[in-house]
């Protein structure tokens, strides 16, 4: 038992002189706090704490990338391999708040970070998520203002504009001589014209509007002045106005891939349609190419004699 016993205390010495060894590395760069992945033990904290270095344990690979951005600093796998340079210095304040019952940690006071936290807070957890939906699809939107800057009226002024593009170049009474929109080839265009018009329509149906009068006006007011492709449905009143001054704007990008997707959706619904119906037609055609070897076969069946025309 004295040998076990021994020996129990020659391992304990030597983790705390490895650990010791550890954080004389870290020390000897002179940080102001350590963050790792993985935890920290007690030792290691004693040491720390006595050389006035803070130490978070326990972070998420996400948030030390995160921190790494903001402060300028390297993350290294092996306290021997540490080096001045890898030490952010970009940070200027490091302290602990705590909010409701947590406790968090805050690295304020950046200069030029890379990445940043922002801190929702709400009455409870419903509250919360919607507010987390709302603020992912408003940084969505700046992305995509960032990639494409260029923007488009929203209110359904840029779905009444196009519609009447479209109207106007299909109609047979237009005065373009382009062969693309004579003929039966007109038609689909027409279509698309009409189911243009559903998000204006829609807009004023959710505001408990006249529909067809405020429509009409919409529609009239785009033909009278397409120079004035701005106007479009207040989401709340279902009043028609002016988007410039109104300051509804919607991303191109979102609007082109909608525009997009809503025409491949229904190319690929026609292309299905017309697989279905020929692959009826196919089988009408079988079972009709078949009908006369069956009339046959059941004439035969019928004057095939019996058991007891036999026995006769």
């Amino acid at each position: 038992m004295r040998d076990r016993d021994r020996d129990r205390e020659r391992m304990l010495q030597l983790e705390e002189e490895m650990i010791r060894e550890m954080c004389q590395e870290i020390i000897a760069v002179k940080p102001d706090v350590v963050v790792t992945e993985k935890g920290i033990s007690d030792v290691a904290a004693h040491y720390l704490a006595a050389a006035g270095i803070s130490a978070v344990r326990r972070t998420k690979k996400s948030d030390n990338n995160r921190i790494s951005r903001a402060t300028g600093a390297i993350i290294v796998n092996d306290p021997v391999d540490l080096k001045e340079s890898d030490v952010g210095t970009s940070c200027g304040l490091f302290e602990i708040r705590k909010i409701g019952d947590e406790y968090y940690t805050f690295f304020d006071q950046c200069k030029n970070p890379k990445a940043c936290t922002i801190v929702l807070r709400g009455a409870n957890k419903d509250v919360l998520n919607e507010i987390e939906r709302n603020f992912h699809d408003a940084m969505n939107v700046t992305r995509n203002v960032m990639l494409e800057p260029r923007l488009t009226p929203g209110g359904g002024a840029v779905e009444m504009a196009l519609s009447r593009a479209l109207d106007a170049m299909s109609n047979s009474e237009s005065e373009t001589k382009d062969d693309f929109f004579q003929g039966v080839e007109k038609y689909p265009y027409k279509a698309v014209s009409r189911a243009l018009e559903i998000i204006p329509r829609t807009l004023i149906q959710n505001c408990g509007g006249n529909v067809v009068k405020q429509l009409t006006t919409l529609r009239a007011k785009h033909h009278q002045q397409p120079d004035q492709f701005t106007w479009g449905i207040d989401g709340e009143t279902g009043q028609l106005v002016d988007m410039h001054k109104f300051g509804i704007w919607e991303p191109i990008t979102v609007k082109m891939q909608t525009i997009k997707t809503a025409i491949e959706t229904a190319i690929l619904l026609l292309r299905i349609d017309d697989i279905v119906s020929g692959t009826k037609k196919a089988s009408t055609l079988t079972e009709g190419s078949g009908q006369g070897d069956g009339k046959r076969k059941r004439e035969d069946e019928e004057n095939k004699p019996t058991d007891e025309s036999n026995k006769d």
